[in-house]
């Protein structure tokens, strides 16, 4: 679907934006408004004490998986031949497909496994988040956020961002609750203005 903007990023931002706002609507209409709550595993429901801390096993199961997620996808990207496709199709994919390569069927399996992935954060996080209209949104902003100081196109600028983001975000609502927004986007409008292509953006 996105075949006839590929290279254009506002094109593809625009179109993409738009289809999910049309994907919200529709499952207003089939799902309702209520908000949802997914339920713990039994087995997940206790917490585990290091000293004065006591933490939930069940978030610590989340970011268990996130390592995992993030370590097999930099393994597939850096290690493998099919990352080397993926790396070279994004770099000129004229070459990649006159060398015989389908890399619109490579790019359309990435595109299935991003989506797969975005739904089983959705899964996973929605134990301890509720669901409800709107939380789409939320997400995609700390999203941008992760991407403008990450770096665009740069797995290690995704891992990194996101911890910064996120220790930002708990920081400083805990810290600075009146200032909580401009904790995220502070940050984000000095990345742009030093450094719009971010820690690890490619050049």
């Amino acid at each position: 679907m996105l075949g006839f903007v590929r290279g254009e990023e506002l094109p593809q931002v625009l179109l993409t934006i738009g289809l999910a706002f049309i994907m919200a609507d529709l499952s207003l209409v089939v799902w309702g408004g209520d908000p949802v709550s997914i339920p713990v595993p039994d087995f997940l429901r206790s917490s585990f004490t290091i000293g004065n801390l006591t933490y939930p096993e069940y978030r610590m199961f989340v970011v268990l998986i996130g390592a995992v997620v993030a370590a097999v996808l930099w393994y597939l990207q850096a290690k493998t031949r099919l990352g080397a496709i993926i790396r070279a199709g994004v770099d000129d994919i004229e070459m990649v497909d006159a060398l015989g390569i389908n890399i619109k069927r490579v790019f359309s399996g990435v595109f299935v496994v991003g989506a797969a992935l975005a739904g089983l954060t959705g899964v996973v996080g929605g134990a301890f988040l509720s669901l409800y209209p709107g939380a789409d949104s939320e997400i995609l902003l700390y999203g941008l956020v992760v991407v403008i100081i990450g770096g665009l196109g740069s797995l290690e600028g995704a891992i990194v961002g996101s911890l910064v983001v996120g220790l930002l975000d708990t920081f400083g609502k805990a810290l600075f609750p009146e200032l909580s927004y401009f904790t995220i986007f502070g940050p984000m409008a000095i990345m742009l203005a030093l450094r719009p292509r971010g820690l690890f953006g490619r050049i």
